[in-house]
């Protein structure tokens, strides 16, 4: 999602590909690459958003890809506590003692923050690793990453739009096949390209398009000509 992606000079994030399908709006991306929804919430990213939206805004939130590990002495600082609740782990980290919440509290807290300020929320999945990687036959799509039922279920909590980037990506992907989708991951199964970047953009778009939320009358015409698919 962040601009630029790994920052490696050859990937970038699907939130900088996707402000040229909408028209009468401007896309502010505050994403940040190698961030869970837990360090975003420690930096003080999610306070500086609420900060910057007024009554109307837009604002889409999608976390999971470093989400993911173990809070042990190895704590990476992005791991969050297990569960889907109001579950909470006692850490120290980089010797300073926090109180680590689940995936599912830091989305919630700040979904009802944003609502709160009058924003319209979207709750999106996060985007799948290179599905082609190593197979010939493409997998099931019937058992994802644990942090796109959470984010389903956090939308529903907080009353906000879920968006199943996820499954849509994943559709995406399928129809692609394995050569044109390994060709957008340059350097490792989680990064794409620019080109890659765009496919998942795309994948986003076509989810808020099948959603009741009032951002999809913000899409442009453009988009009819890339954006297919059915709604899933």
């Amino acid at each position: 999602m962040a601009k630029s992606g790994a920052n490696d000079g050859s990937t970038d994030g699907w939130g900088n590909q996707v402000a040229k399908y909408f028209t009468g709006i401007t896309v502010n991306n505050q994403a940040i690459g190698g961030r869970s929804a837990r360090s975003y919430t420690r930096e003080g990213r999610f306070n500086t958003v609420i900060g910057l939206v007024k009554a109307g805004d837009f604002v889409v939130i999608e976390f999971g890809h470093n989400d993911g590990g173990s809070l042990t002495s190895t704590d990476n600082g992005r791991t969050d506590c297990p569960g889907t609740g109001s579950e909470t782990c006692p850490v120290t980290y980089n010797g300073v003692a926090e109180t680590v919440l689940t995936f599912s509290a830091y989305l919630e807290k700040a979904a009802n923050a944003l609502k709160a300020k009058g924003a319209i929320v979207i709750l999106s999945s996060q985007t799948p690793n290179n599905p082609w990687e190593g197979v010939t036959t493409f997998p099931s799509t019937s058992n994802p990453v644990r942090f796109v039922p959470y984010t389903e279920t956090s939308a529903s909590r907080t009353g906000t739009t879920y968006v199943n980037h996820w499954l849509y990506s994943m559709d995406l992907y399928k129809r692609l096949g394995a050569s044109a989708t390994n060709a957008v991951y340059p350097k490792d199964h989680t990064h794409t390209s620019p080109t890659g970047a765009d496919h998942m953009a795309r994948s986003f778009i076509k989810g808020l398009q099948c959603s009741s939320n009032a951002l999809k009358n913000k899409i442009n015409a453009s988009a009819a000509s890339v954006v297919s698919g059915s709604c899933l």
